[in-house]
């Protein structure tokens, strides 16, 4: 196929592929976007597809990568379109996204990124960079000690790291008298918006007090977001170029249900998000806790009970009736930690992922979920389990996830590939001695990860723990769920 996807390519797509309806060389940025991955084109990228075409031509993206230059490489010569494909069990529709007008890699460039944050026209950053990239220790605070951190601390003008680009950036903004820029969090964090400010905030102080302080003065909403985006494979890449006509070398696979929760605290301005669906709030925290818990959560547990039982994707591991039915029992545990007079309808939000877990047209692949478990279960798990032993009640079934990521990850190089999923502590989980027995596999990784660190309930999520671990090395994923009864209670 020799044609690829652009604005020259744009007039030959099938009737049926939707596409921007707007002169795109009209629309200025106003959003520089760090962590231009698959989820941000999935979902942030979509919904300001939808303000643009409704006539907001000033809210264009400048897409920045902070490591990899792989999207700029695929969608540099598409001039920035990309297909996104919303899967179904039975239908399928593409759109072509044309929001983003052009892409930086920041290591080539960092010059280029710093100019673009810095311009007055940009007054939105938002982000997608993972948790991991947040470069917290294991308090939450600042990694000081981290080598990006200490680079950009020597030479702010070249930096590396999400807080070096975006401090010195609001440093240049604040001597060109330029207004701050907004910064919105999208990142799968407990008030991301909040966190992320502390963190500027401390990086700043670092550099200079004066630029600490007028950092402080930065307005960081929090955002819950939700969406399922499984990697796109190379079937997916054929399929969809063969569906277009012409060569798409990244389209992007998700699935029909999106939330975008936002705190609404905008002091330059932003797009009318409200009027495609984003659900504008004074405070995001009971979304946030009901998508980390309820969604999160389960998507941990399938995707480490999964591979422990062989499972390869959400939809096989959760049509497993085993996990099924434990994840089910999971979700009343997880249910009872949230609010009940914050408006949320929890009984809707299962029924919804009932349905998203069970949709076979993504092949949401387990070793994908599994990266990086030791930055996304204190949140998605430990939090819920603490509640519920400090409200006497019991944590049995979500301490099973922690058992069965020890599990999972001392299994690769054995029954799963060597590097099947990776973590920010392998090399020291690697370094864990082999054969332990699991209640001193289970106190050393809890060191290592910070888990439940300073509670005084330490100690009881360890021995219940260890108990899963033991069950789970002894006799597997069926072993470990048989230890329910059908009631809901240990056995």
């Amino acid at each position: 196929m020799s044609d690829r996807l652009s604005e020259k390519s744009l007039p030959k797509l099938p009737v049926s592929v939707l596409r921007p309806g707007y002169d795109r060389s009209s629309v200025t940025p106003g959003i520089v976007h760090l962590g231009v991955g698959a989820f941000h084109r999935a979902h942030q990228a979509a919904y300001v597809d939808d303000c643009i075409a409704a006539g907001d031509s000033d809210w264009g993206i400048v897409g920045a990568s902070l490591q990899s230059a792989s999207t700029a490489e695929a969608l540099d010569p598409q001039d920035g379109l990309y297909t996104l494909a919303v899967r179904g069990s039975a239908t399928e529709t593409l759109r072509v996204i044309g929001s983003i007008g052009r892409m930086l890699v920041a290591p080539r460039d960092p010059h280029g990124l710093l100019d673009a944050l810095a311009d007055p026209s940009i007054r939105i950053v938002t982000l997608t960079i993972t948790e991991k990239a947040y470069l917290r220790n294991a308090w939450g605070d600042l990694d000081q000690t981290h080598p990006g951190i200490v680079a950009d601390l020597a030479d702010p003008a070249h930096p590396r790291t999400a807080h070096g680009f975006l401090v010195e950036a609001l440093a240049r903004r604040r001597a060109a008298g330029t207004q701050p820029f907004t910064i919105l969090s999208c990142d799968n964090l407990p008030s991301n918006g909040a966190t992320l400010h502390r963190l500027l905030v401390q990086f700043a102080a670092l550099r200079d007090a004066a630029l600490a302080e007028h950092v402080a003065t930065v307005s960081c909403p929090s955002s819950m977001i939700d969406r399922i985006v499984p990697a796109t494979t190379d079937a997916d890449r054929a399929r969809i170029s063969g569906a277009l006509g012409v060569e798409d070398a990244w389209p992007i696979m998700t699935e029909p249900f999106s939330q975008w929760v936002v705190e609404d605290d905008f002091p330059a301005g932003r797009p009318a998000w409200e009027k495609f669906g984003v659900t504008m709030v004074s405070d995001v925290r009971p979304f946030e806790e009901m998508k980390l818990r309820l969604l999160n959560g389960a998507h941990s547990s399938i995707a480490y009970l999964g591979l422990v039982a062989g499972h390869d994707t959400v939809a096989k591991s959760f049509g497993d009736p085993a996990i099924r039915g434990f994840v089910k029992s999971l979700w009343v545990e997880a249910t009872s930690t949230l609010p009940t007079d914050a408006g949320l309808d929890t009984q809707e939000y299962v029924r919804e992922l009932t349905e998203r877990f069970d949709n076979t047209a993504l092949a949401h692949r387990t070793a994908q979920i599994a990266n990086d478990g030791s930055q996304k279960l204190p949140q998605r798990i430990i939090s819920s389990a603490l509640d519920r032993l400090a409200a006497g009640a019991s944590a049995d079934r979500l301490m099973l996830a922690v058992a069965a990521w020890i599990c999972a990850a001392q299994q690769r190089g054995t029954v799963l590939p060597a590097n099947h999923f990776t973590d920010p502590l392998d090399s020291k989980l690697a370094a864990l001695p082999s054969g332990q027995p699991a209640p001193d596999a289970v106190r050393a990784v809890f060191d290592l990860a910070g888990f439940a660190g300073g509670s005084a309930y330490r100690a009881d999520l360890e021995a219940v723990t260890s108990r899963h671990l033991d069950a789970l090395r002894k006799g597997g994923v069926a072993a470990a769920l048989a230890a329910f009864s059908p009631r809901g209670e240990t056995a």
